[in-house]
């Protein structure tokens, strides 16, 4: 039986994504994987090179996992509503961002950290799928 592949799919993925900008219109959402003992500050724009300022506090809730190999269960962790996360432990924080939730005309979002936090930026349910090859390039 055979699989099928995910990125192009369903996915794309931006590994390195603390501080970068990048566009992410053309999926339903963006989950936004955090390593470390930092703040997570979410920061939107209508264009790449813009001034990038709060979308607005679309952050209600959060996971997070006690390590970063695995080896405990999500919890999910409630908030009042902002456009940051705090983690005060150096644990795997999730956070996702609905495509929805952030105003026209922005169409970028940058996850800066307050000190040396590790951000990776999964965006998914992608609305056109094409091959790895072929997918929008997101930082430009």
């Amino acid at each position: 039986m055979a699989g099928m592949e995910g990125l192009g799919r369903l996915l794309d993925v931006i590994p390195i994504a603390a501080g970068q900008a990048f566009k992410f219109r053309g999926a339903s959402a963006v989950l936004f994987v955090c390593t470390a003992a930092d703040t997570f500050t979410l920061t939107a724009s209508g264009t790449y090179g813009g001034s990038y300022t709060s979308p607005g506090n679309v952050i209600t809730h959060y996971y997070q996992r006690a390590d970063t190999n695995g080896t405990h269960a999500w919890t999910r962790q409630t908030q009042a509503a902002s456009n940051a996360v705090v983690q005060a432990s150096a644990y795997t924080t999730a956070f996702e961002v609905l495509t929805s939730t952030i105003a026209d005309p922005n169409d970028y979002l940058k996850v800066s950290v307050g000190g040396s936090g590790l951000v990776t930026a999964i965006l998914h349910d992608l609305t056109v799928q094409r091959k790895p090859a072929n997918l929008e390039i997101l930082g430009a």
